[in-house]
């Protein structure tokens, strides 16, 4: 099993904001990274625990979530699954408060964790660098806008169309804009809660793109055949 985190760097500069980094920040960060190796349904850390660092997804796939209802019967509501070579857990490393959400491993999952107090020790000495993690931040409140705006503005069609676009495309985190994964590792459940749609509806237009060949729907996954007429669904 490798454990040396350097031998991942083609992974990690395969994201935009990783490889727009000032070297001496990209190195700091890999110096003082530790890989972590996850099982399917893993804890990594859940809402309300103290900050324990800056991750990125290296292979697998990390699912960030909530929970709706009473605590008792308190039910996981899916908002993101982040795979390689999304970053996460800035927030944490800002304001030194705990968690917000949850973060468990959807398949087994490979990450690489930047220890937290090692690295805001890091950017006390180097403050300019803090910068560069707010660049980060910024490009996740650009897409929590955006999915604002399309939960009032978009037909739940459209906003099922986009949201599958947006996984394929790493939620644009890529350097690569252009990259598409076409397959994704998402059932059926966790989409309608992500879509805060219910399962019944979110099960009838995947029918209604199954039945026109945009899409194939299979236990665990839902495969883009048709990329072009995805994304005309979406506007």
């Amino acid at each position: 099993m490798n454990t040396d985190p350097a031998k991942h760097l083609p992974v990690l500069q395969s994201g935009r904001w990783f490889h727009q980094l000032p070297p001496a920040f990209a190195d700091a960060l890999v110096g003082m990274g530790q890989l972590r190796h996850l099982q399917a349904g893993e804890v990594l850390f859940l809402r309300q625990s103290p900050p324990c660092g800056l991750y990125a997804v290296i292979a697998g796939s990390v699912r960030i979530s909530g929970h709706d209802g009473a605590p008792e019967a308190a039910r996981e509501t899916v908002l993101v699954l982040l795979g390689p070579p999304a970053w996460f857990g800035e927030i944490s490393v800002f304001d030194d408060a705990a968690r917000t959400h949850d973060a468990h491993a959807h398949e087994p999952t490979t990450v690489l964790q930047v220890p937290h107090r090692e690295l805001q020790a890091w950017l006390d000495e180097h403050p300019r660098h803090w910068r560069d993690l707010g660049l980060l931040m910024a490009e996740k409140m650009r897409l929590a806008f955006v999915s604002l705006e399309e939960q009032t503005a978009l037909t739940s069609a459209q906003r099922l169309a986009r949201r599958l676009l947006l996984m394929a495309r790493g939620y644009g985190l890529g350097a690569n804009e252009q990259a598409t994964r076409r397959v994704l590792a998402i059932t059926q459940e966790e989409l309608a809660h992500m879509l805060g749609l219910t399962r019944q509806t979110t099960n009838q237009l995947l029918h209604d793109l199954r039945e026109r060949q945009i899409v194939r729907v299979s236990r665990g996954e839902i495969e883009i055949l048709d990329l072009g007429a995805l994304q005309a669904v979406g506007h």
